[in-house]
């Protein structure tokens, strides 16, 4: 006689297996935070790992839309899915693993669009890129959010998972040699008309060693949510050609100025979006004096210039909503030169009536406060939930 078995009589739990690892926290990682910057192959097996282990708050950012050649790498994305912003698309496919999982998707630059609140709401950062200066805003932000991040890299059959802590040692930035920093300069020094173009930039690459790298991403992320030693000032190699992978152990640079946190904070019930400039100026010098500026995290574009014309149009506004083509002279077509700033100190009139969100600062940032050697950094938490949506 046959035995009838009733399907779900003796199933396990979702995450049954891994609770039978001793130091395992599943509620641990149901509370975790984690920010993932980039959607694409790397991004793909971050979030699928993530839903997977059973993450429960994530917030994912990305600039670009899907592509053809991104089906060849990414778990996530369908034919159906080209012309549609990666971010959004990974959000949604992640939930489908996991449906307790709330995901934020974040469709902007990085470098010029997401503020710093988002870094100092995290429990870890995760970087999928594929380029320095946006390794180069992570870095900085994450730093200031005192926060540990966890970059990749993967290229042809190789590839490399670092973590990052600029509080007890070396950052991505103590990482960069000189030749670098050239190339990170020339980006910036074409800050407008090139752009379009170096974001175009191809790097082969397999799915395979995505799916490696992230992996490593991954759990190195979970160890640090479970207080375990992390790969922290070192990078595991991954050598996909003769399978000859290594650690390697960066060294600290002293003169890096990227390992200060933030801090003091005060926390505002203000937005960006409405807080006008000159009334931020009057709050910072009613805390440290009349003499006080404010430094925003980013170079803000004042004015484009055109040598040839001799002619300067006024902007006030992020570098990452200018178009290339809004960057030519409308007269002769030639290049015009950007004037950026970073402070503000009152003495521009028109300026002060300006909100904060109107020339550039994004939605949730932390601005500092400046009188001499005294510090103080102000968050826009009115923006927070905004932001953050469904999370937490």
């Amino acid at each position: 006689m046959s035995q009838v078995i009733r399907i779900g009589e003796n199933d396990e739990g979702r995450f049954a297996r891994f609770e039978l690892i001793s130091w395992w926290d599943q509620a641990r990682l149901s509370r975790a935070r984690v920010v993932v910057i980039g959607a694409g192959a790397l991004g793909n097996e971050i979030l699928k790992d993530l839903a997977l282990l059973g993450v429960g708050n994530v917030f994912v950012a990305d600039l670009d839309r899907i592509e053809n050649s991104n089906l060849s790498r990414s778990v996530l994305f369908r034919e159906e899915d080209c012309g549609r912003p990666k971010a959004e698309v990974a959000a949604r496919r992640a939930t489908e693993i996991y449906p307790e999982m709330r995901v934020r998707p974040f469709v902007g630059n990085v470098v010029y669009d997401l503020g710093l609140g988002v870094y100092r709401w995290a429990d870890v950062i995760l970087g999928g890129l594929d380029n320095r200066e946006a390794r180069v805003a992570i870095n900085q932000a994450a730093a200031r959010a005192g926060k540990v991040w966890i970059d990749g890299a993967i290229e042809r059959l190789d590839g490399v998972a670092r973590v990052f802590d600029p509080a007890t040692g070396p950052c991505y930035e103590c990482t960069m040699g000189e030749n670098d920093w050239k190339m990170l300069e020339a980006r910036r020094s074409c800050a407008l008309l090139s752009r379009g173009e170096m974001e175009q930039g191809k790097v082969p690459t397999t799915p395979t060693t995505a799916a490696v790298v992230a992996g490593i991403q991954t759990q190195e992320a979970v160890k640090l949510l479970h207080g375990l030693d992390v790969l922290a000032g070192r990078g595991f190699v991954f050598d996909g050609t003769h399978h000859q992978s290594y650690v390697v152990r960066y060294t600290r640079d002293e003169d890096c100025p990227a390992h200060e946190p933030f801090e003091p904070v005060v926390a505002l019930d203000w937005r960006v979006a409405e807080t006008r400039v000159g009334d931020l100026l009057e709050r910072v010098r009613s805390d440290l004096g009349p003499e006080a500026v404010v430094e925003t995290n980013q170079d803000l574009l004042a004015a484009l210039t055109c040598a040839r014309c001799g002619q300067e149009e006024p902007v006030y506004s992020s570098l990452g909503k200018v178009t290339e083509a809004r960057g030519r002279c409308p007269r002769c077509g030639e290049p015009r030169a950007p004037r950026v700033f970073h402070v503000l100190d009152g003495h521009d009139r028109g300026l002060n009536d300006r909100t904060l969100g109107a020339i550039g600062v994004p939605p949730w940032d932390v601005l500092g406060g400046r009188a001499g050697l005294e510090l103080r950094y102000y968050e826009f938490a009115g923006d927070r939930a905004d932001v953050l949506g469904n999370l937490v």
